[in-house]
């Protein structure tokens, strides 16, 4: 990878330079919680608190919820179990409208066939599950009809230390086993905290990969780090030629741990962040953000609502841990009223969070709501379906939630209306 000297200069006088402006605030009614998806430290006195008196910038506004998560949600939805006994399901992959691949943080990859989760695994993948690591997401080959290749991102120890890959790996044609076929992206710094993890194909055949900064808050400005990152590569794990940064995997930098990316158009990304858990003196403050190629989310020079020239805040942000996991932008019929929102799974404040952005301003956050607030638990996984639906995942036992009985589950969303 070429050294991008220029930026990363820049980069490094903008963490001493930080220019905050403010944001608009909401404050609507809605359960208090700390229960982050990272440990919270008890934060010092917060000099680096953002303003909330006025518009982050002429032309993007960032909500700011200073209580709470959201208003109730309006309309009328259910959620459907599709099948529990899973430990942990991270990332789905689908097959078909009943058939299904999830991936399990301990190393498992699961098959779900006309509905019924299999006993025996697809494949049981070496992770090193500690922390937030293990076997993350999971995402098929553009070609993956006929070719059967997909992509898994996990945690590996190698040479007694510890790296997050994405590797690349061939269903068999009865889709009851799998191999791995070649290492895609290797080396992606790794902590017990902070690995990122999403994986989606993009309209465009390219494979996305979600980073974490790895605890270490600098690489995500850092444009030669694979941390913090969205990264973006071909299905061989090359890097495309129209990408930002010259020979340089990075696509969108300056994020600290996102779980969950969709596209509101083939060009720009709707993103979920979390917020810091106690280091730099700050908590709170998960996000979403709408960036394209390019674009620097800011951490950690800024954080919440706050702007500094060459940096995106985000469209929407809460004081209070959320924080959130997957996210789809919802393309269904069978919830009419969703179409075109972001949907996004929230593992500490246990919820289905709706965001809608102004029609005419895309990057502007036009209304957010909450759904299930304290009905399912901790939502990690959110994808749409082949048949239009809507699909998330439990994460109640990864050692942050109540774990049930019948272990964590996946569940679809449907219409409430009869």
């Amino acid at each position: 990878m070429k050294d991008n000297k220029t930026l990363t200069d820049k980069l490094g006088i903008a963490l001493g330079l930080m220019a905050l402006t403010a944001c608009t605030t909401s404050t609507p009614e809605g359960d208090r919680t700390n229960n982050a998806d990272t440990p919270t430290s008890p934060p010092p006195n917060n000099t680096n608190r953002p303003s909330t008196q006025a518009a982050a910038s002429p032309n993007r506004d960032c909500i700011l919820v200073e209580e709470g998560y959201g208003s109730q949600g309006q309309v009328a939805v259910q959620a459907e179990e599709v099948v529990s006994g899973l430990e942990v399901p991270w990332g789905i992959l689908f097959l078909s409208d009943t058939d299904m691949l999830v991936t399990e943080r301990p190393g498992r990859i699961r098959l779900v066939r006309d509905g019924q989760l299999q006993s025996e695994p697809v494949a049981i993948v070496p992770v090193t599950a500690r922390g937030e690591g293990g076997l993350l997401g999971i995402a098929p080959h553009p070609e993956f009809a006929s070719n059967r290749l997909f992509y898994i991102y996990y945690t590996a120890d190698r040479n007694e230390s510890s790296v997050n890959l994405v590797e690349r790996w061939q269903l068999s044609p009865d889709g009851t086993s799998a191999s791995p076929d070649k290492i895609i992206v290797d080396n992606i710094p790794v902590a017990r905290f902070h690995n990122g993890g999403r994986l989606r194909l993009g309209p465009d055949g390219m494979l996305y990969i979600g980073t974490g900064d790895a605890r270490n808050p600098q690489n995500s400005q850092d444009v030669n780090s694979l941390a913090g990152k969205i990264l973006r590569v071909t299905p061989e794990g090359q890097v495309p030629e129209d990408n930002p940064f010259p020979d340089n995997p990075a696509y969108i930098i300056g994020i600290r741990n996102t779980q969950g990316f969709d596209w509101l158009n083939p060009s720009t990304l709707a993103i979920t962040d979390h917020g810091p858990s106690g280091e730099l003196g700050r908590t709170g403050h998960d996000e979403v953000s709408v960036a394209s190629a390019g674009a620097n989310l800011g951490w950690p020079p800024i954080y919440g609502c706050q702007n500094q020239e060459g940096m995106i805040p985000p469209a929407l942000s809460w004081e209070e841990a959320v924080p959130p996991g997957g996210a789809a932008i919802y393309t269904g019929d069978a919830i009419p009223q969703w179409q075109g929102s972001l949907l996004m799974g929230v593992l500490g404040a246990s919820h289905l969070h709706r965001v809608t952005f102004e029609p005419q301003s895309p990057d502007q956050v036009q209304s957010h709501e909450v759904y299930f607030q304290n009905e399912l638990g901790r939502l990690r996984e959110v994808i749409m379906g082949p048949d239009g639906e809507l699909y998330v995942t439990t994460s109640n036992c990864d050692g942050r939630g109540n774990c049930p009985p019948d272990k964590d589950k996946i569940l679809r969303i449907n219409s409430g209306n009869p």
